[in-house]
């Protein structure tokens, strides 16, 4: 059960039609207001918040010139109202090297 204003973690979800919907919303929301060119490769970890609406904290990979990169994005919902906001977004990182096969 959520309560207000506790963090809590979204299990086996990262990859539901939602939370991708978000990160999409997120890198996009990113790149109007930087001109940049971010391209979603996946959602990493999300986590979720009750506060008025639900606040997203979304990390996810995105590559920018095909560079991949960690960021975390924070995201503000009030679905009754047909809100969406990106609060943050900010880089954590380079993305960890995938294993070749």
């Amino acid at each position: 059960m959520a309560r207000v204003g506790g963090i809590r973690q979204i299990a086996g979800n990262q990859n539901s039609v939602e939370i991708d919907g978000l990160a999409r919303f997120a890198v996009n929301e990113q790149n109007k207001k930087q001109n940049g060119l971010l391209e979603l490769r996946k959602v990493v970890n999300v986590k979720q918040q009750v506060v008025s609406g639900i606040m997203y904290y979304v990390t996810l990979e995105a590559a920018d010139g095909g560079v991949k990169k960690v960021y975390d994005a924070k995201i503000w919902v009030k679905p009754w109202m047909n809100f969406k906001s990106l609060q943050e977004f900010k880089i954590v990182g380079d993305a960890p090297a995938e294993a070749s096969a």
